[in-house]
């Protein structure tokens, strides 16, 4: 076996060198890691659009986009990418799809120290508020929008855009952040509230034109009733949810803007935690308690109990009507549970039914910086082309959406599409159709959330805590004031609310997840010092020994 030599001065072995080098090279290690880590993620140029579209030349675009399992819109966006190619025939757009939106989110925070970010992306502007904490990471379209050869209507386009002013400002207000417009919005919904007809008339109540909060509670807690048996009277079953909410942070967020109550400023200032969302969670875990109210995260996909008869009022997305009703086309239980029911579609309960409000959701595209502008370019024309009238109109049938463009709402097919509700259980479903018409109808009573770096973790905080909530009635747990100070407390830490200012003060919320690279290094760092450590109390060990 091997033995180091003794060390002539000590008679120690050698191995006290490798010791007084180990801080070294872990510190050289982890400077070489931030190097590695570091390359890509420097800021690029400021974009600045070109002065003319490159043609003499091949460009390869990356698109990601969400799709679950609807094979018409992944047919949409495939016929979209062929047309485009065919007009211009020197650019290749690289389609890819994800199951979530979540999923394309941590994708990208990924690939922004890298570079490797797609060129266009459909996303929420939630995450493009924290995409752009990184130097000209995503690409500021004000120029792009209104430039006269390549702009909504330009001259230079070869096929028919939206038009100057052609998207709706309803829309399109969301999708500016700082006072810069960084993404487009591509389709719009709203939330609905599916009703079973019957069994609201079988307790003894018509459906209203308009909802407010007070008539669902009423409705939703006859309905909790249960014979000694524990079978509910209203189904003759032993299951029943009266009232499902699938977005709790959209219900939360809705019923404080009814209210004309705190959610948060445009600069990031969080006001959620005030006496009202008190008074709200309060209410809502009497009707918990009452077996009146469930949410989707503890109970199941809405639709499902409503389309089982287990279920007076689903809310979900318009979006989602598909789901919904008896004839649903994407019906999700086995004809055996299947109960037939009307179903009626209203828009969500209101605080004031004379003034009603309801969020605007929905996707929208943003593209981003490359060093070489001509590729922002031509990813710019590819997102016209997905507001076109062919590509809107498509896309908006295929769900609950509705255009964001007036050409495409006032296109003669798509006007055809909607007056012909009910004549199919397909395309044309009378319910996704109702869902549709509710939000074209409505549009004017929509209102978008703040968007500033943090604002998905608000979002999903004002939801937790009626998750929280729902949870502890359940457990029979006491839903008071010191329950609501800890609640309060807890999901401020949980979503890191006051890491850039207080919570009721100023000062923006959480950045969002660490990049991977960032994630290594800080380890890469820790290991540093951690070898550091060792190697001070080594020496300190055997200088104690010496002495």
């Amino acid at each position: 076996m091997r033995r180091f030599l003794p060390d002539k001065t000590t008679g120690r072995p050698a191995v006290r060198a490798l010791w007084r080098a180990l801080p070294a090279a872990l510190l050289l290690a982890a400077v070489l890691f931030l190097c590695a880590g570091c390359h890509g993620s420097r800021g690029l140029p400021e974009f600045a659009v070109p002065e003319a579209a490159d043609e003499s030349r091949t460009f390869e675009l990356t698109f990601w986009a969400k799709n679950d399992t609807n094979k018409s819109q992944t047919a949409i966006y495939q016929k979209a990418i062929e047309e485009f190619e065919a007009l211009y025939p020197n650019v290749h757009v690289n389609l890819r799809l994800y199951t979530d939106y979540g999923k394309i989110y941590n994708d990208v925070i990924t690939n922004i120290a890298t570079n490797t970010t797609p060129n266009i992306c459909i996303t929420y502007p939630d995450h493009i508020a924290t995409y752009r904490t990184g130097t000209n990471v995503v690409a500021p379209l004000d120029g792009l929008l209104a430039d006269e050869r390549y702009g909504l209507g330009g001259s230079q386009l070869r096929f028919e855009g939206a038009g100057k002013d052609g998207i709706r400002p309803e829309f399109l207000s969301e999708c500016y952040l700082d006072g810069q417009l960084f993404a487009v919005p591509f389709m719009r919904s709203t939330e609905a509230c599916y009703i079973n007809q019957d069994f609201v008339e079988a307790l003894g109540y018509e459906v209203p034109d308009v909802l407010t909060w007070d008539f669902i509670w009423e409705v939703a807690e006859a309905a909790a009733e249960r014979d000694a048996d524990g079978v509910y009277r209203l189904n003759g079953q032993k299951v029943m949810f009266p009232f499902i909410y699938k977005s709790t942070d959209n219900m939360m967020i809705q019923m404080l803007r009814q209210l004309d109550a705190g959610y948060s400023t445009a600069d990031g200032e969080i006001r959620i935690f005030n006496d009202t969302t008190r008074r709200l969670l309060k209410e809502i875990a009497g009707h918990v308690k009452a077996r009146a109210f469930s949410t989707f995260s503890i109970t199941g996909y809405p639709a499902n109990f409503l389309n089982a008869g287990q279920c007076v009022f689903a809310v979900d997305s318009t979006a989602g009507s598909t789901w919904m009703g008896s004839d649903a086309p994407l019906l999700d239980i086995s004809e055996d549970k299947l109960v037939r029911f009307r179903t009626a579609v209203r828009p969500v309960p209101q605080a004031d039914p004379e003034h009603p409000q309801m969020i605007s959701q929905g996707p929208s595209i943003c593209l981003f910086n490359k060093a070489d502008p001509q590729e922002v370019l031509w990813s710019w024309l590819f997102t016209q082309y997905l507001l076109s009238n062919s590509v809107q109109t498509a896309y908006a049938e295929t769900e609950g959406y509705v255009p964001v463009t007036v050409p495409a709402r006032e296109d003669p097919q798509y006007l055809d599409y909607l007056s012909r509700a009910g004549e199919d259980n397909n395309e044309h479903y009378s319910v996704k159709i109702e869902a549709t018409q509710l939000l074209l109808d409505h549009t004017a009573d929509t209102f978008v959330t703040p968007v500033y770096n943090g604002s998905a973790s608000l979002r999903d905080a004002a939801g937790q805590m009626i998750e929280n909530v729902t949870k502890s009635v359940r457990r029979q747990e006491t839903v008071d004031d010191a329950y609501l100070d800890k609640l309060f407390s807890d999901v401020t830490a949980l979503y890191r609310l006051d890491s850039h200012g207080g919570v009721s003060a100023g000062g923006k919320a959480d950045l969002g997840p660490l990049p991977r690279t960032a994630v290594l290094l800080l380890a890469a760092l820790a290991l540093a010092w951690a070898g550091i450590g060792c190697w001070y109390l080594h020496e300190k060990r055997r200088e104690k020994r010496g002495a």
